[in-house]
């Protein structure tokens, strides 16, 4: 089946008036793209809006693409008006299974058929999504980091149905969006980003049950270490040049024997009302009142820094 070139696709579909769904919006809107906002309910209006507004300050500070306007944007409540000039659709919908083999049974016959459909799940397989859909070959997984308008990465994995070729397209479609797209070698749950992320995130709550460390202890430890050289490196990169000329090799070779050492617990401790009103409190001290508008502003004006570093870091290493 004959697509549309991916570095042509001028018109896209977003569906889902949460914070993934309006932050993709929002992104696709800065990108020069004529965007297309399915809501569920117009009631989620004036939260949408919200999400845009907040999202477009960074995004101009990041810099729009030629053309970019949130006058490109339209607002309907009528999926088929939303899909009907789709030429990529974007879904966000609740993280649910019935709900969104519903919708894809829709989507299946409604979205014109050489266009990819994409779902930003987080937990949900496309095999299991796609189950009662008509037109399987070209539904995928193109998951974001959130906030989507910002990280760059999309986790991209078909299901069982899923073609080749809709893979390859949504690759080469994420990249011409400017996203740094990740296409997995199988199926698996929490996709990769998220499955690291939950290690650390078991190992913080295991500390923090076992009195070891607070909240506030543990997010000084990664703002302060890890996290600014992650931001450059990732794990493997990390370790590999932390061991100077030998790389990887030394690091496995003098570390290796210390994998064995009980320092990690992968297994999520027991979700306890006490635990569970030491990360509330706990939280709620490091945010000291603030409200989320502004926590996520402030994120969002840190992030932008971060990513403006990164590229000029490696503009410099490029010439």
């Amino acid at each position: 089946m004959a697509r549309p070139a991916p570095d042509s696709v001028t018109r896209v579909a977003s569906i889902g008036a949460g914070p993934i769904g309006a932050g993709w919006s929002a992104h696709f809107l800065a990108r020069g793209f004529d965007v297309t906002a399915y809501l569920h309910s117009l009631d989620e209006l004036p939260a949408f809006k919200e999400i845009l507004d907040t999202a477009w300050i960074s995004l101009e500070a990041l810099g729009l693409a030629r053309g970019a306007s949130r006058d490109r944007l339209t607002i309907t409540g009528d999926l088929e008006q939303a899909v009907s000039q789709a030429q990529f659709v974007q879904e966000s919908a609740p993280e649910r299974l019935d709900l969104k083999q519903d919708l894809y049974e829709v989507l299946g016959e409604t979205v014109p058929a050489d266009v990819v459909i994409s779902s930003s799940t987080s937990g949900l397989t496309m095999t299991e999504i796609q189950r009662r859909c008509s037109t399987p070959q070209r539904t995928l997984v193109g998951h974001p980091f959130n906030p989507p308008y910002l990280l760059p990465l999309v986790e991209i994995v078909g299901g069982r149905q899923t073609s080749a070729e809709a893979l390859e397209w949504a690759r080469d479609f994420y990249a011409h969006a400017g996203k740094a797209p990740l296409v997995m070698k199988k199926e698996i749950p929490g996709f990769v980003a998220t499955r690291l992320q939950e290690a650390l995130w078991r190992e913080a709550l295991h500390m923090v049950a076992n009195g070891e460390a607070s909240p506030e202890d543990i997010d000084t430890a990664l703002i302060n270490g890890p996290a600014p050289r992650m931001a450059i490196q990732g794990q493997c990169m990390a370790f590999h040049v932390a061991c100077g000329e030998g790389g990887m090799a030394t690091n496995l070779d003098q570390f290796g024997p210390a994998l064995k050492l009980p320092w990690t617990r992968l297994d999520a401790p027991e979700l306890t009302p006490e635990l569970r009103d030491r990360m509330v409190d706990g939280c709620n001290e490091i945010a000291a009142g603030r409200h989320f508008e502004e926590m996520a502003a402030e994120r969002d004006r840190a992030i932008v820094g971060v990513l403006k570093a990164v590229a000029a870091a490696k503009e410099t290493r490029e010439r």
